[in-house]
């Protein structure tokens, strides 16, 4: 059984939205070296560029031709240019003058990836000849391509090494985003912790909500506060205005939204108009009807965020002591869009290793 590989692969894409096929690129550039793994994890260093999961990736095909018009659905829904907050670069703090001369306004990129259910870090069963598709939402910036990189990691198999809980809290606001990687919290304090105490070289840790956490979910992305705290969070309290406004163009001619989709994508927000129509005592009216067609619109995963989320674990900078291994502005966030019991949320870790 051969040992674990790692590969890091450049890609260059050709638009602002591009579909790059990364296990073809890996073996123009390493030939069959990963032909010999039962699976691979991939990892993109990225917030506004990943991977769709393997199961979903199955149901498109995972060709440009299908990938591409389902995750267009998003990039509608979320268009370039809108009046995003994150994009209002005077309003950024954290940026110096110089860099707000160069920083991307592309908070529709990162909304359309939370939105689309696209990964930083997947796994995929490894079948020779299967194209692995890299979505990137933001690949060409002023007029020029930027660089983007992803890590390829086969193995054989994963064995899982130990478990933990961590208790996050949060506000009182029934909307909130938490960042888990603040240094406040303590919390990548203890994955680093656990993969230095069982001696973790090359894995993933995956952290999932606890099975009694509901109306939340895991994303990993980048944690600015007008992104996390203004647009995402209109998103989560009026997902059907926020549609409206930021995207008129599908509303109004849904016609063009590609009818192979259709069976891909749905809106999952019946749940949360479902309690706004019970507070408003609008139950079987003409207002609750006119929302069930709105719904019917095809906008899969619109706030069906993921309950886990992957992390990448390598000694790739010192060998032989592992560490979680991610992109300079990733991190693993917390969101909920209603109040939690005793303001906190469990979150299971599981650390496991590659064999």
């Amino acid at each position: 059984m051969p040992n674990p590989v790692e590969l890091t692969v450049e890609l260059t894409p050709r638009a602002r939205f591009d579909v790059i096929d990364v296990r073809g690129r890996a073996a123009a550039l390493h030939g069959s070296v990963l032909d010999a793994y039962r699976r691979c994890l991939y990892y993109s260093f990225h917030t506004t560029a990943g991977y769709l999961e393997q199961s979903l990736a199955t149901r498109l095909t995972r060709s440009r031709s299908s990938v591409e018009p389902y995750v267009d659905v998003f990039r509608r829904l979320f268009p370039e240019g809108a009046p995003y907050e994150h994009d209002q670069l005077h309003r950024r703090g954290e940026l110096t003058a110089a860099q707000r001369a160069i920083e991307p306004r592309n908070a529709d990129s990162h909304l359309a990836f939370i939105a689309a259910g696209l990964r930083t870090c997947v796994q995929y069963r490894n079948h020779t000849g299967d194209a692995v598709c890299f979505v990137d939402l933001d690949g060409v910036h002023q007029g020029r391509p930027r660089r983007r990189l992803t890590t390829i990691v086969g193995y054989t198999a994963e064995e899982e090494v130990t478990r933990a809980r961590v208790t996050v809290p949060v506000s009182a606001h029934p909307v909130d985003s938490i960042n888990l990687k603040d240094q406040r919290l303590g919390v990548y304090e203890q994955l680093v912790g656990l993969i230095h105490r069982h001696g973790v070289t090359q894995g993933r840790i995956r952290l999932e909500l606890a099975s009694g956490e509901r109306h939340a979910g895991l994303t990993v992305n980048e944690y600015e506060t007008l992104l996390m705290r203004h647009d995402l969070a209109h998103v989560l309290r009026n997902p059907l205005r926020f549609a409206v406004e930021k995207g008129r163009n599908m509303w109004a001619d849904p016609r063009s939204i590609p009818s192979k989709t259709l069976d891909y994508a749905k809106y999952d927000m019946v749940r949360t108009f479902n309690d706004v129509l019970d507070a408003l005592g609008l139950r079987e009216s003409v207002v609750e009807r006119v929302l069930a067609r709105a719904i019917a619109l095809p906008a899969s995963r619109f706030l069906r965020m993921k309950r886990s989320v992957s992390l990448l674990v390598s000694d790739r900078d010192t060998t032989g002591r592992g560490a979680i291994i991610d992109g300079t502005y990733q991190s693993p966030i917390l969101v909920q869009w209603h109040r939690a019991a005793r303001q906190a949320r469990q979150v299971d870790v599981i650390l496991t290793r590659f064999v």
